[in-house]
């Protein structure tokens, strides 16, 4: 496969997992099993295409990566804890943003 399709892929997986550790603060408690199940097959799609992605450019396994792959386990977490911890949800969005925000600059930055 091509690494446009790695990197579409990537993407999209990043922006359901997100959406959907938004949507877990903010949902009804009846949707937790779908929703926990939706996020959870996203974010091994994100995985895998992230070390796709990361082969087939012939990166290898850059520090950049590291912090990536960092971000990848908190968030996912996050999905998980937004029905527990609706009180809090205030806290978990922010640290949700800036999770994706420290992504973004370790991929576009790739300095660190």
């Amino acid at each position: 496969m091509s690494p446009a399709f790695y990197q579409i892929l990537h993407l999209l997986s990043l922006i359901v997992v997100t959406g959907g550790a938004f949507y877990a603060f903010a949902g009804a408690p009846e949707t937790r099993k779908k929703v926990l199940m939706i996020t959870g097959i996203a974010s091994i799609l994100q995985l895998v295409s992230g070390v796709g992605l990361l082969h087939k450019l012939g990166y290898g396994f850059p520090a950049w990566a590291i912090v990536k792959l960092v971000c990848w386990l908190a968030l996912s977490a996050l999905a998980g804890i937004g029905y527990r911890k609706r009180e809090k949800s205030g806290l978990f969005m922010t640290i949700i943003v800036l999770i994706v925000g420290v992504a973004l600059v370790a991929v576009y930055k790739r300095a660190i």
